[in-house]
């Protein structure tokens, strides 16, 4: 993929590049050196930017709609304004990352764990099934009983 003349390829190297307003959509920057990148005003919807370096890079204004940012290095970062609505963002470090009037509704922050209300509702499901199979049981015999 071409994009303002620069090559784009998993764990490219495009540290300090000029993407002002490029249109990354759905791009594999996995890995990826971004850092001091300008991506101001760039749309990376559905971009993979997995373990991507984006340090010190301008995203002012992205869309990062459902972008992977996973493990991604965003420290210090400019996200002012940019779009993160259901972004993967597990594990990434936004230390010194400037988020002020970022769209984070719906972002993934962390790995969804099963919790033990999770664990507490799967255990209550198999004992009404238990107890269900009993009571078909006990019906069952109860049925044989008015049949003779």
């Amino acid at each position: 993929m071409n994009i303002n003349g620069y090559e784009i390829k998993p764990r490219a190297n495009l540290e300090d590049a000029n993407l002002q307003g490029a249109n990354l959509w759905g791009a594999n920057l996995e890995g990826a050196n971004l850092e001091g990148a300008n991506l101001e005003g760039a749309d990376l919807r559905y971009a993979n930017l997995e373990e991507a370096n984006l340090e010190g890079a301008n995203l002012e204004g992205a869309d990062l709609r459902y972008a992977n940012l996973e493990e991604a290095n965003l420290e210090g970062a400019n996200l002012e304004v940019a779009n993160l609505r259901y972004a993967n963002l597990e594990e990434a470090n936004p230390e010194g990352a400037n988020l002020w009037g970022a769209n984070l509704k719906d972002t993934i922050l962390e790995k969804k764990e099963e919790t033990q209300d999770d664990n507490s509702l799967s255990q209550k499901v198999k004992e009404l099934e238990e107890e269900n199979k009993s009571l078909k049981e006990t019906l069952d015999k109860l049925k044989a009983l008015l049949d003779t």
